[in-house]
């Protein structure tokens, strides 16, 4: 698989991914506490495929690099909501499972990437 075709596909998976955290969220408690959780959860976990798409559209290799550090810093940030949100017992663990594997993979997937360039 070549840059191009990966990119593509990572645009595409980090746009479900922030499709699946729009949806988690909106099944979080309708509390003053949840309502708080639902808003960083949300603006961090599509703020990853957001800065990704801004990363592959760059002018410079340092705006790439600080894009995909930013992507990286909102993937961490999402996992730490998740677990706040599991250690609550909020949501089905089962369901929570999918979405914190992919917020550990994402991760892994921008820390790589930002550690290359």
């Amino acid at each position: 698989m070549d840059n191009k075709e990966f990119a593509k596909k990572l645009e595409y998976r980090t746009r479900q991914f922030g499709i699946s955290i729009i949806k988690l969220s909106s099944s979080l408690p309708n509390t003053i506490e949840g309502k708080v959780i639902r808003n960083q959860i949300t603006k961090s976990g599509t703020s990853v495929g957001a800065n990704y798409r801004e990363a592959n559209r760059s002018r410079s290799k340092r705006d790439f690099k600080n894009k995909i550090k930013i992507s990286e810093s909102e993937a961490s940030e999402t996992e730490y909501w998740l677990e706040i949100i599991h250690d609550l017992k909020w949501v089905e663990l089962d369901s929570l499972s999918l979405i914190v594997k992919e917020a550990k993979e994402l991760l892994a997937l921008f820390t790589s990437i930002s550690n290359k360039l």
